[in-house]
């Protein structure tokens, strides 16, 4: 069965953006993309960097973790406000909003049903695995079906800002394996977790 991987960059302090949910990777942005942080991008998880970045580094490489992307209504936006209606046309990229309409010229699937109902489905399906995209609600909706974390660690600090889930997220302790963990020298971080199902041991 596919698995559901909730792939975000995150500071130290555990926010994914500034409080007002903006780029923070864009012309105004206060994140840090080193070279070597894009460098590990590019040699391992290719199908995560968007359609821009792709073409301005001249990636064709298809990747071989993720083949679809799930992204929230907010998340979804940034790409819109930027003239990009598709971030990842090289993935199957599902938006999930109760009031979004299709996009003209856009592949994306718009999903105004239950997200948890949706993401079981897509898990029963042939494929590689599903990449969340985010963002806060969205992984606080989808909180339950999420098998692995992997967690870009950024060498900042916000002091606010959008959390890793939603405050909105229930209470429901969960435990998770570290099964991978990769130090750059600019100071960045890519942790991957697994989830510890009901009765799995710690291994």
């Amino acid at each position: 069965m596919r698995q559901l991987t909730y792939c975000i960059a995150s500071s130290i302090d555990g926010f994914i953006t500034a409080p007002d949910g903006g780029d923070p990777t864009g012309p105004e942005g206060f994140w840090p993309i080193p070279a070597d942080y894009i460098e590990h991008l590019v040699a391992h998880y290719p199908e995560i960097l968007p359609v821009v970045a792709r073409e301005a580094l001249g990636i064709t490489a298809e990747g071989t973790r993720f083949d679809t992307a799930l992204e929230g209504r907010k998340t979804f936006q940034i790409g819109l406000d930027a003239g990009v209606p598709d971030a990842y046309p090289h993935l199957r990229h599902l938006v999930f909003s109760r009031t979004l309409k299709q996009t003209p010229g856009s592949a994306v699937e718009i999903v105004a049903s239950d997200p948890v109902a949706r993401v079981r489905e897509l898990k029963r399906e042939d494929g590689k695995d599903i990449w969340l995209v985010g963002g806060s609600e969205l992984a606080g909706a989808l909180y339950s079906e999420i098998d692995e974390l992997l967690i870009k660690l950024a060498p900042l600090t916000l002091g606010s800002g959008m959390p890793l889930f939603s405050p909105r997220t229930p209470f429901a302790p969960a435990h998770f394996t570290l099964t991978d963990s990769v130090v750059l020298g600019s100071g960045s971080l890519f942790l991957t977790y697994r989830r510890r199902r009901d009765g799995e041991q710690e291994s």
